[in-house]
């Protein structure tokens, strides 16, 4: 599968699962399985790569993963500064960083055009840490067929209102993404592609002050992701 979160705290180390594409706990998929926000398997290491779009181009490689499959994303990435993600509780607008994460943003943006997150649920809510949407199975297993290098400097920090990508170890990055509720410790090992403007991390705050359902995992109340543009 293809989301694990390694969250630090200031006494504790909580290793999350943020599944999105398919799998096993720890596999390739891009998403979170375990119910448990320190269910643990093996925690993801941050990569010392520069960018995955070395040259000016991006690489996807085609899984084999449950879920929805979407078309590959173009090699020459797509500039996108900003997105609009309708949900039924509300709008969260985000300034996306091309230049940082060239890749990413490409792969979000053509996932978007697609029309990949239209209807799908958010999936995983970790009060005081992370929202995590982009899974269409809703199962923290799905993904969009395909997978991409993490882009990292070494050096990223995750306050409130970050907007990353989930994965399940290096370069494993493919549709489930997730927003940082809270200032949050981690490992530099989750690519950082925007930042959620003040009335959208309110809207996920409103989320998360609803809590966690009866599974343990998802959003007491569902939370549906209309549209993305």
């Amino acid at each position: 599968m293809r989301s694990r979160l390694l969250a630090a705290t200031a006494t504790t180390v909580l290793i999350t699962t943020l599944a999105a594409c398919g799998g096993s706990d720890g596999g390739g998929s891009d998403g979170a399985s375990a119910a448990d926000p320190a269910a643990t398997s093996q925690a993801p290491s941050a990569t010392d790569s520069p960018g995955a779009a070395a040259g000016g181009t991006c690489t996807y490689t085609e899984t084999d993963e449950p879920g929805k499959k979407a078309t590959l994303p173009p090699a020459t990435p797509t500039s996108l500064d900003e997105v609009t993600i309708t949900t039924n509780r509300g709008v969260i607008k985000a300034s996306l960083t091309p230049d940082s994460a060239p890749c990413t943003v490409s792969s979000f943006a053509s996932l978007a055009q697609q029309g990949y997150f239209d209807g799908t649920k958010c999936h995983r809510l970790v009060p005081g840490f992370v929202l995590q949407c982009g899974d269409p199975s809703a199962s923290g297993q799905g993904g969009p067929g395909y997978a991409f290098p993490d882009e990292l400097t070494g050096q990223e920090t995750y306050p409130a209102g970050t907007l990353a990508m989930a994965n399940a170890g290096p370069d494993t990055n493919g549709s489930q993404f997730f927003i940082v509720l809270a200032d949050a410790d981690l490992p530099p090992s989750y690519t950082v592609f925007g930042t959620v403007d003040a009335a959208g991390l309110k809207v996920a705050q409103q989320i998360e002050a609803d809590g966690v359902g009866a599974d343990g995992t998802a959003p007491a109340q569902d939370v549906i992701l209309e549209s993305v543009s």
